[in-house]
């Protein structure tokens, strides 16, 4: 129950740090491409690879506190973080095919559910 709680806590901070980082870098910008996203998704990336790394090898931590951090903050900071972990971790152990899959899947079926889902709601609303 503890790691359930630590989770959510972390999952609340990490969804304040999105929302206030991307909404800096894209007023930063001023642009229209979604450039607050990238950069969530990008560091994201590279907070999980770092924690991961360093939380399951040379400085090992309670399972309850690395979870915290990479389910719980990560997870509310940016679930691409997990997709890119999980996709490395593929490639590294040579499964090619799931790697590949994972990636078209998760991108192809990801925007497709986007697609399916505003049509949905297009029709429900009658817009």
């Amino acid at each position: 129950m503890v790691k359930i709680l630590m989770i959510a806590a972390g999952g609340g901070v990490g969804s304040v740090m999105r929302y206030l980082l991307a909404g800096w870098c894209q007023a930063w910008s001023g642009g229209t491409f979604p450039i607050g996203t990238l950069v969530v998704n990008v560091l994201g990336c590279l907070a999980i690879g770092v924690l991961n790394t360093a939380l399951t090898s040379p400085l090992p931590i309670r399972e309850e506190y690395r979870v915290a951090l990479t389910v719980g903050i990560l997870g509310g900071f940016t679930t691409f973080s997990t997709f890119g972990l999980e996709t490395v971790s593929l490639v590294n152990e040579r499964q090619w095919l799931w790697a590949g899959a994972n990636i078209l899947g998760s991108l192809v079926l990801s925007l497709a559910a986007v697609w399916i889902g505003m049509r949905l709601s297009e029709k429900w609303l009658g817009v």
